[in-house]
């Protein structure tokens, strides 16, 4: 897809709003400059640079002290005594590692465990088919763009990107996108590119942040080692039609529900229907399980989570007739526990340190996977047992699920009970009254918003943002919160801002259509529609957004020159799809 980003510059000029005109008008002169900004890197592989963005912290430095050390993970050791680990336990808190709420754009050459080549398939071209996939995936019902949930995915996903490319692992770091995918089922897929698919019954399941990540290590894995585009080769079809059929396979078993990659390439690509040939080898398995194990290690997550979360998934499976599709994906063999639970005791010690933020997550994730009003009050009725009973794993987290569930369910009243029960609680185990996190803020900003407690949700959401200025989530609640106030300029300045940062995100181009609507704005609003659109692959929609751009009065030549010049891009993007939609029909 062409690069919609030197789009979102031409729509910045004429920003005259004297809130968002001076950054806007940096920000213009770092994109133009291929974004060299303080504390920025390129790194250049062969004829291909990408950007490493400087990761902005989880919480600025100034702001460190109202935060105490957080809670540590539990480490399964057999061999160190309660009293060892406690006295060797790390005090760095998790929120002062520069981790942000993104991932680096970073192409490295680096030693592989295998034949990572993929025959003729290049970095490049296993992008350009991940975002191919993923226009479809984003256009279906059950994927999740909820920034909370994505930006905590983003940023562990982060860690063990950085610790990959520390340690040299995998012939190259992509920019890895976790996605959400509302389903049940026990699974996690990974596709060509970097991105990766996480369902939220697998996040629900999991007990510890690093049994979280440790999944998303070794789907991580899978992506560095390039197993997919090793299975092309194996086939001799890595042709661009072929590797599409293929990914369309992928797609077809997740909008199925099938859950299971392996079944899902199966449905899309007859000719190479052969199941043992299309799952993941054995020897791919073990290289992906030790490439996330070392990630998982260089990231200072429990090096035992792997193992034990493997192990508990295996018990699941003997227990019952129902096995985790996770469990048919990837073959938990006692072999593949043993090698992480050996390697785990060969590790040096280092004591894990628990984001708050993934209890928060992990229950959000529960409501998310809700569809209906029945299911809400099923996950309320759950939680609130689980607080009665004591049988909560982190019962701050379960009073901010149930808040959750009854905002969707527009119980105001129960959701602030709700919300100040876990904001309490949240600030009692962490021995500090002013303690927070971005669930928690955003929260408290939303309810205030759909409350139309208008002023009090600009405070919120200003003061969060402060705080943590690069986390999307709160980035999207103030825009919210400007849009529900009539504040239009400045929501079309941070609007604009956002689109030019990262315009690959819909969201962005989706306020900044709303505020140019609501300010007149006839043509900054279709073109806003336009990209939005496009992320999605309906580029005919996209395109006559366009069209009714150039059409409007009083558009100059500039402006009229950049819209012809998009026009072109997205129609060629449109043929280029349907061709290769025709030859796979």
């Amino acid at each position: 897809m062409p690069q919609p980003y030197l789009f979102a510059q031409a729509l910045n000029t004429g920003v005259d709003t004297a809130a968002s005109g001076a950054t806007a008008t940096a920000a213009l002169a770092q994109g133009r400059a291929n974004w060299p900004a303080s504390g920025d890197r390129a790194v250049t592989t062969g004829t291909v640079a990408y950007r490493q963005q400087k990761a902005a912290a989880a919480l600025p430095a100034s702001a460190l002290t109202i935060v105490p050390p957080l809670p540590r993970e539990f480490r399964r050791s057999a061999k160190d005594p309660q009293d060892t680990i406690d006295a060797q336990g790390s005090t760095v808190s998790a929120l002062e590692s520069a981790t942000g709420f993104g991932n680096p754009f970073v192409v490295q050459q680096l030693p592989s465990l295998g034949d990572g080549s993929g025959g003729e398939l290049t970095p490049q071209a296993e992008r350009k088919l991940g975002e191919r996939v993923m226009r479809e995936i984003r256009s279906d019902p059950d994927y999740i763009d909820d920034w909370l949930l994505v930006d905590y995915l983003d940023s562990v996903s982060y860690k063990l990107a950085v610790a990959a490319q520390d340690a040299y692992l995998g012939v190259y770091v992509p920019q890895f996108e976790v996605f959400g995918v509302r389903d049940p089922q026990i699974n996690a897929f990974s596709l060509p590119g970097g991105f990766i698919g996480m369902n939220t019954g697998l996040i629900q399941v999991t007990q510890t942040e690093s049994e979280l990540a440790s999944v998303l290590g070794h789907e991580m894995g899978h992506v560095l080692q390039r197993h997919i585009a090793r299975m092309i080769g194996q086939q001799r079809r890595t042709g661009y039609a072929a590797l599409a059929g293929l990914l369309f396979g992928a797609l077809a078993g997740l909008v199925a529900h099938s859950a299971d990659l392996g079944e899902a390439l199966v449905l899309g690509s007859q000719a190479l229907a052969v199941d043992n040939q299309l799952r993941f080898s054995r020897s791919a398995e073990h290289e992906a399980d030790r490439v996330g194990f070392r990630m998982l290690e260089g990231a200072g997550y429990d090096p035992y989570a792997m193992a034990e979360f493997f192990r508990r998934l295996e018990k699941g499976s003997s227990d019952s007739e129902v096995v985790p599709a996770y469990a048919r994906t990837h073959p938990l063999t006692t072999e593949r526990i043993a090698d992480m639970e050996d390697r785990a005791r060969r590790a040096p010690y280092r004591q894990p340190t628990q984001n708050p933020e993934y209890a928060f997550v992990r229950a959000r994730a529960q409501v998310l996977q809700a569809n209906w009003p029945s299911d809400l009050r099923e996950v309320v009725r759950r939680m609130r047992g689980e607080i009665h009973d004591q049988t909560s794993l982190y019962p701050a987290g379960s009073w901010y699920g149930v808040a959750f569930a009854e905002l969707r369910l527009n119980d105001f009243e129960a959701a602030n009970a709700a919300f100040e029960n876990a904001r309490q609680l949240f600030r009692e185990q962490m021995k500090n009254p002013q303690a927070d996190t971005p669930s928690l803020a955003v929260m408290a900003a939303r309810l205030a918003s759909l409350e139309g407690r208008d002023a009090d949700a600009l405070r919120l959401a200003d003061a969060a943002r402060r705080v943590w200025p690069k986390s999307n989530a709160v980035i999207d609640v103030q825009l919210d919160a400007l849009l529900r106030a009539h504040r239009y300029e400045q929501a079309q300045g941070v609007a604009r801002l956002q689109t030019v940062k990262e315009p690959e995100q819909s969201a962005w181009w989706s306020y900044l259509a709303q505020s140019s609507s609501a300010l007149g704005d006839s043509v900054a609003a279709h073109r806003a529609m336009a990209e939005r659109l496009a992320l999605r692959g309906a580029w005919p929609a996209a395109t006559e957004h366009l069209k009714e751009a150039r059409a409007q009065k009083g558009i100059n030549f500039y402006e009229a020159s950049a819209i012809e010049a998009r026009l072109h891009q997205m129609e060629a993007q449109y043929k280029e799809d349907k061709q290769e939609k025709d030859v796979l029909n």
